[in-house]
């Protein structure tokens, strides 16, 4: 059952984290910078979601590793923080490997994933110390 939570959570937070980056960038095409042809949109996405998925991942990461692993008892919140941002870094290290190892982009990533990481420790961190 646990490690359903953590599957289920790593995906979940990747979804969202999609979704924040779709969101960002429809406000960008029809509030901040509208009247742009399509592919300027698209351009403007591939530049623009990673660095969407760093800023967006952080809180989503805290708080989602802080929520799920709470529940647990104090020796395992930390493996399960730790497994849940792992299956999420391997999910996204294969949709990376699958797309072609650009550099930008693996630069980006391990960015990304040591922010990620971070947070999730923080998230469980807190956590931990709240049901003290």
């Amino acid at each position: 059952m646990k490690l359903l939570w953590i599957v289920g959570s790593a995906i979940l937070i990747m979804a969202l984290n999609v979704v924040i980056s779709i969101l960002y960038i429809a406000v960008y095409g029809y509030v901040i910078n509208p009247g742009h042809p399509e592919q300027f949109y698209q351009d403007y996405a591939r530049l623009a979601a990673p660095w969407c998925s760093i800023v967006g991942g952080m809180p989503l990461f805290f708080f989602g590793c802080r929520w799920v692993t709470a529940r647990w008892e104090t020796a395992f919140r930390v493996k399960a923080a730790l497994l849940i941002w792992l299956v999420y870094a391997l999910i996204d290290v294969t949709v990376l490997a699958l797309g072609g190892f650009k550099p930008r982009l693996v630069i980006l990533t391990l960015v990304s994933l040591a922010t990620k990481f971070g947070a999730a420790y923080l998230g469980v961190s807190t956590a931990s110390r709240s049901a003290q």
